[in-house]
């Protein structure tokens, strides 16, 4: 289990204190494929190199498995972070070693002896599966085979955590399908618990149980992948999963309604219902649909009447639907 508790971040610069995180609190279970999701300069990669103290906290503590990280001296800390793998979007391979002797390295740091060292070195290649890539440089590898000899080369220390700082971020969606699906069956088999930092979406909604959204250095929500995309509550919540009302051309005096609705209500035809049971058309201005856990949760933005009367009846037919939240936005 990670636990974050009041962490914050401070840098000093030139020009002045820059606050990174602010007061983060969160907890991450054993076993949780757990995403952390914002948007460009939201604090995600200074939070995730706080869990495991390449960044210093300013303030707050970091609890692994009820160890207290932010306590420990130089030596304990080196001794627990063997616990914790980390990748990177940039996959930070040693150029000059084949993929082979890339695993093999933090276990010679470790102190393991060659023979051992390259014995699990080509298991955790079979893990990866890249078997047969034991004896290639990097520079021979696609960018989907750098990441997966990263995740064996972080495996190697048998950690209990996967830190995943952008990590397909360089990768094309194909690509990127299959490494998550290679973070899935570690989480899987190997009861590992991964950590995914990430700006997309897509990311988190394939392979996280569960999320938190940073935006400003703080966590505006967290919570379960299918309630918290389904209906977010805080603004960069809605901002990040909800279809953008605001940017949707349409005339000043329409007034636009905001549906979130759940793998129930989604199979239903609500706006076509809405037209043949009370004689109220609208207009879809935006949808959006996302699979979760085997259901599909969606959203659309819809333009009400102008007419204040028949606007009203729409409104009050959408609130009574089951599993649907409507709101109205603002133009």
């Amino acid at each position: 289990m990670i636990e974050i508790q009041n962490l914050s971040k401070t840098f000093h610069t030139a020009g002045g204190e820059v606050e990174a995180l602010k007061d983060i609190d969160l907890r991450i279970e054993d076993g949780d494929i757990f995403g952390i999701i914002g948007l460009s300069g939201a604090g995600k990669s200074t939070l995730v190199r706080c869990m495991n103290l390449l960044e210093q906290p300013t303030e707050g503590r970091v609890l692994v498995d009820g160890q207290e990280l932010t306590a420990l001296s130089p030596r304990q800390l080196r001794k627990a972070r063997q616990s914790i793998g980390m990748i990177f979007q940039g996959f930070n391979l040693l150029m000059q070693r084949t993929a082979l002797e890339n695993i093999c390295f933090p276990l010679e740091l470790a102190g393991v002896k060659k023979p051992e060292a390259r014995r699990r070195a080509r298991e955790l290649l079979e893990l990866v599966e890249l078997p047969d890539k034991a004896d290639a440089y990097p520079v021979q590898l696609s960018g989907g085979q750098k990441q997966r000899v990263a995740i064996a080369r972080a495996l190697a220390s048998e950690p209990r955590v996967l830190l995943c700082d952008e990590a397909t971020s360089a990768l094309d969606p194909k690509t990127t399908r299959a490494i998550l699906e290679l973070l899935r069956k570690l989480n899987r088999e190997l009861g590992v618990t991964v950590v995914v930092i990430t700006h997309e979406m897509r990311v988190v909604e394939q392979i996280c149980n569960k999320v938190a959204i940073l935006d400003g250095g703080q966590v505006r929500e967290t919570g379960p992948v299918s309630e918290v995309f389904s209906n977010p509550r805080s603004e960069a919540g809605k901002r990040l999963v909800l279809p953008e009302g605001e940017k949707i051309h349409v005339l000043p005096e329409n007034r636009l309604v905001r549906l979130v609705f759940d793998g129930a209500a989604a199979t239903e035809p609500i706006v076509a219902t809405l037209a043949a049971k009370q004689g109220i058309l609208l207009n879809i201005l935006a949808a959006d649909t996302h699979s979760l856990a085997g259901k599909t949760y969606g959203s659309m933005v819809l333009g009400l009447p102008q007419d204040e009367t028949e606007a009203a009846r729409a409104l009050l037919y959408l609130r009574e639907i089951a599993g649907v939240t409507a709101e109205t936005i603002l133009q």
